[in-house]
């Protein structure tokens, strides 16, 4: 394949470096904007970044939600995954709600070979079927009606006993709505449970265990290993408080903890034949599918079923299961190596150009976005395209919840950032600061917005850096999130009221542009490129590659800008 850029015929490139800062989590929200008592970002009123947003020649808005993202409508939230897919691609590919929602409803999930091999090892050894993964429509990491159609294939099959494994979400959802999901799961299972006994079939389907998608099984990028031991082993050995059922566990939880859904410990489900055992243990034979389709939070928990050499945790027991991921969530090292649907297949990334036309690039970020600008940016691949022209710097984020540590690591990224810029190393250098999102998506409006000023003390530094070395920086964010800390009532715009007086908590992504900005010495000679009506993330791509002097691929998106002529 032919990788070869060529230049353009009207602009050398910038003379310096170029700086890609994504902030992570920063929308535009411009719905009744005045008076909003929810935007972090207007509360924290950072000097440096809306003095760039307010004074610099380029500077539009993206599309970083829905079918601009690869996502089936313009009704889904964006997410940190994938925005980083379209901006490192240049492209917009069918993204995983998309593929699974296609793969169930022409039926090719269930005549695939992974599905077929499931059914049957569950019909010939007579063993349950267990499913893992988030229980909600958020549609970022799953979709409850997928949970559905897997479920009621089971039935159809004739499989007699299920499980649900459910983690709650509180995140991409409303944070008070876990039993509502659960209520409705529970009420399906049962529904079947009826439907066998008129038929004079037997069916055992059940949650069987669960807890907050940020303290149970849904770690990433190696952040903290106990969350996946805690979901592990009451997944797997029924290990945890013990309940009746799943909605008294979640009221029962509320009242201990008094924490949103998604921080609420794990808890298993009670036999109701034997109060004393859990209702589904996972053993030999078993058969289990973890049906997120999300790859960054599925990895861990998949290396815990499959890996022979396993050193993440003590996982006590390690039942040979008949294991299955809703995709493949790592393409490089084939995690895991059953799957239900393929994920895209992304190729021919801007990074894997500029690597193999000898440009050297520098990615940062700290833990929880690190793989979002190394594995996503470069379409879901986790190993470099060039040792000799790319480097990765991973800064470790803390182990605490982040509304109580809002700085995050902004500080420390960018001063290895600062090092990387003045060593003269690197002409591409991409970066993610992850406050808005990862405290944004804690609910707490006083600590977003100190995240906010941290990032832009870190935006003001690093722009200050690129001025001295007649660099150009290009910011932008992945989605909105931070911006709308409040729920907005969808008719009028205005902030949500509930009990006591006090707003409704939005911890979810938003459907809100992004700002793009581009501050360089040649900005003179730039404009917005009248040929792209309505400008999403992977349209980005090509932007640096222009920046850069090269003309795009010819299937990549227009660049924002062109050069005057």
């Amino acid at each position: 394949m032919n990788f070869k850029l060529e230049k353009l015929p009207n602009y050398s490139g910038i003379k310096g470096p170029l700086l890609l800062i994504i902030l992570d989590g920063l929308g535009i929200f411009k719905k009744n904007a005045d008076g909003y008592p929810g935007n972090a970002i207007d509360l924290a009123q950072p000097k440096n970044i809306t003095k760039l947003l307010e004074n610099e020649k380029i500077v539009t808005y993206l599309k970083a939600h829905g079918t601009a993202v690869g996502l089936p409508s313009d009704d889904d939230q964006g997410n940190s995954e994938v925005g980083h897919n379209a901006m490192g691609a240049g492209r917009i590919f069918s993204q995983g709600a998309s593929l699974v929602d296609k793969a169930i409803n022409d039926r090719s999930l269930f005549e695939g070979d992974t599905w077929k091999e499931m059914i049957d090892n569950a019909l010939n050894n007579k063993t349950p079927v267990h499913f893992i993964g988030l229980i909600s429509d958020g549609n970022v990491h799953s979709n409850i009606s997928h949970l559905k159609a897997l479920i009621s294939e089971c039935d159809k099959r004739e499989i007699e006993e299920v499980y649900v494994h459910g983690l709650l979400d509180g995140r991409d959802v409303p944070p008070l709505s876990a039993l509502r999901y659960f209520g409705e799961i529970q009420d399906f299972l049962w529904s079947l449970r009826v439907q066998a006994l008129k038929n004079n079939k037997k069916r055992r389907y059940h949650i069987a265990s669960g807890g907050g998608r940020m303290v149970t099984t849904m770690d990433r990028y190696e952040a903290d290993w106990r969350i996946v031991e805690r979901g592990y082993h009451a997944h797997v050995l029924g290990e945890g408080p013990m309940f009746s059922d799943a909605l008294t566990a979640i009221e029962e939880m509320r009242k201990k903890h008094f924490e949103d859904d998604q921080y609420l410990s794990h808890w298993v489900v009670r036999d109701p034949e034997n109060s004393e055992k859990p209702i589904a243990k996972i053993d030999d034979n078993h058969n289990v599918i973890f049906y997120n389709f999300r790859g960054d939070r599925a990895i861990e928990i998949c290396r815990a079923f499959v890996d022979m050499d396993f050193k993440g945790f003590d996982r006590k027991s390690f039942p040979k299961v008949f294991f299955a991921g809703m995709m493949e969530y790592d393409g490089d090292l084939h995690i895991p190596p059953k799957y239900l649907v393929s994920p895209p297949a992304i190729e021919r990334t801007v990074s894997e150009y500029l690597a193999k036309n000898n440009i050297a690039q520098y990615a940062i970020s700290e833990t929880q976005k690190f793989g979002h600008v190394t594995y996503f940016w470069n379409g879901n691949n986790s190993e470099k395209f060039s040792e000799e022209n790319e480097e990765w710097v991973e800064i470790e984020s803390d182990r605490i919840p982040f509304d109580q540590a809002p700085n995050m690591k902004a500080k420390e990224i960018t001063q290895e950032l600062e090092k990387a810029l003045t060593s003269g190393k690197y002409k591409f250098l991409r970066v993610n600061f992850a406050n808005g999102d990862m405290v944004g998506h804690t609910g707490s409006l006083d600590a977003a917005v100190k995240a906010v000023r941290a990032v832009d003390e870190a935006v003001g530094h690093l722009v200050a850096i690129i001025d001295e070395l007649e660099g150009t920086v290009i910011i932008t964010s992945d989605h909105g999130n931070c911006e709308q800390m409040y729920a907005v009532n969808k008719k009028t715009g205005e902030a949500v009221q509930g009990a006591g007086g006090n707003f409704d908590k939005m911890t979810s992504h938003t459907l809100n542009p992004v700002p793009f900005m581009i501050r360089s010495p040649d900005v003179g000679k730039f404009e917005l490129n009248d040929k792209v009506k309505d400008p999403g993330l992977g349209n980005i791509a090509s932007t640096i590659l222009m920046l850069l002097g090269f003309n795009k691929p010819d299937d990549y998106l227009d660049s924002i800008i062109s050069v005057k002529k």
